[in-house]
């Protein structure tokens, strides 16, 4: 059986990186994301080096573009990687901006610098067409390839099916590693479908012991959330990561404003406060050809989900300085989606420091908040009425606070179990990452006992 060693989210939610030893020569890297919230350490830099062994290392394959599975790439490249860099081709589109953003965040300034990662970056992608087998490495020793099908978690996402076979002994094996799969119904992308089998599976099990709810429920909480700062004359705040939770978002607000008989829904301005955002939307209005059937019939009938008449784009920072301070005093009803997801940085942050001690406003969380984070604090402590600190400064939560576990962009509970029970030859290995440690000890119960009512056996690590 293949070895696999994780350097990052295998006891914690970010950090993903996986590294498949397929022989004393041969190693593929599996993600390479930054650490967040409590998984990140004091001495963030000294867990951002590279100080694995990357000298076996073929390929690293990237499953999508979020921060937590690509974020350690330029000390990657720094450490010396110069091998190929495979993805899907929505993926190779999105990545560059990723990278420059990460590299402005935490590397350097340095236009020159930063130019050079990129020319470095684009020379490496090897951007490969969902379902198609792509050789990784070929010689007297194994025959390694990889395949890349939808995860359905963000645009260009995928699962990573790698098959080896032994130059010597003949023997074949198959690994798959999940990257972040996404719930079935979520706006824009299709569902992922689960691979025939394999031998290994390294599932992701953020919320591997939750059951989200369903699209109409989660619609219904965006919207009274939404109704409940009209009527009060306020701002929902939206804390969202630039790349997939803003877009989604944004199809669904269009979707109930489109039905909404309403003249404030029809006056409501929906602002995306997010330069990075604004970059990304805009690439994924260049990959319409990659949006699921839904989706396709919307833009048919001349609807544009992601850039219809209601929405705003706050671009420099003066504007945005202008943005907080209006919403703050006015009271005007607004949607303002902003990053960090997690409220851990960003231009988020000026609004919850200007409006959380509003009683008018509300913050709606839409995706998961690690712990240590701000967001989490928010979300735990808000409904109480407690208070949160943001840069050293004590703030009263008097906003209202809701929660719409549905656009996580991750599969639940069931949805795992289903990515396991539809594949037609189960693992007999599989390794739970990307998680708390409830969600995972979770998961894996119910994952035992899946494969004990079908006579199977199983060892789930995690």
């Amino acid at each position: 059986m293949l070895d696999i060693l994780h350097h990052g989210g295998a006891i914690g939610v970010t950090g993903s990186c996986h590294q498949l030893i397929l022989n004393n020569e041969h190693s593929i890297l599996v993600d390479c994301g930054l650490f967040q919230g409590k998984d990140a350490a004091k001495d963030s830099f000294e867990q951002l080096k590279i100080e694995f062994d990357i000298s076996t290392v073929k390929a690293l394959i990237i499953t999508h573009v979020h921060i937590d599975h690509v974020g350690r790439l330029p000390y990657l490249l720094a450490a010396g990687f110069t091998g190929p860099i495979i993805c899907s081709e929505p993926s190779a589109k999105l990545l560059p901006l990723v990278i420059e953003d990460a590299l402005k965040i935490g590397f350097t300034r340095d236009a020159k610098l930063i130019n050079r990662f990129q020319e470095q970056l684009r020379q490496q992608v090897v951007s490969v067409p969902y379902g198609k087998w792509h050789s990784v490495a070929s010689d007297n020793v194994g025959i390694t390839r990889v395949k890349l099908k939808r995860a359905g978690h963000i645009l260009g996402s995928c699962y990573a099916e790698v098959a080896y076979q032994d130059a010597v002994t003949g023997e074949k094996e198959r690994v798959v590693f999940s990257g972040d799969l996404g719930a079935p119904h979520a706006p824009l992308l299709p569902a992922p479908q689960s691979p025939y089998g394999c031998d290994q599976l390294v599932l992701e099990s953020t919320y591997g012991n939750r059951t989200h709810p369903d699209r109409r429920q989660r619609q219904a909480v965006l919207k009274n959330a939404i109704e409940t700062a009209l009527v009060n004359g306020g701002t929902v705040m939206v804390p969202a990561f630039s790349i997939g939770r803003t877009q989604e978002l944004l199809y669904e607000l269009e979707t109930i404003i489109h039905h909404a008989h309403s003249s404030r829904w029809a006056s409501l301005e929906i602002i995306v406060d997010s330069p990075l955002a604004a970059r990304f939307t805009k690439v994924y209005r260049e990959l319409k050809p990659y949006w699921d059937k839904e989706a396709q019939r919307r833009l048919r009938s001349g609807r544009h989900p992601l850039n219809f008449a209601n929405l705003y784009t706050v671009n420099s920072h003066a504007e945005h300085e202008q943005t907080v301070e209006y919403l703050a005093k006015t009271g005007r009803p607004a949607v303002v989606i902003a990053a960090s997801g997690m409220c851990a940085g960003g231009r988020i942050m000026n609004y919850l420091k200007a409006m959380l001690g509003d009683v008018r406003h509300q913050v709606l969380f839409v995706g998961y908040q690690g712990t240590g984070t701000p967001g989490r604090d928010i979300q735990k402590y808000g409904p109480q009425g407690g208070w949160v600190d943001i840069d050293g400064q004590r703030i009263d939560i008097r906003a209202g606070v809701a929660s719409v576990s549905g656009y996580s962009a991750h599969a639940d509970q069931k949805n795992l179990l289903n990515f396991v029970k539809r594949m037609r030859r189960w693992p007999h290995t599989i390794r739970l990452v990307h998680g708390e440690q409830t969600a995972r000890a979770a998961l894996k119960e119910e994952l035992e006992s899946l494969y004990q009512r079908t006579g199977r056996s199983v060892t789930v690590r995690c």
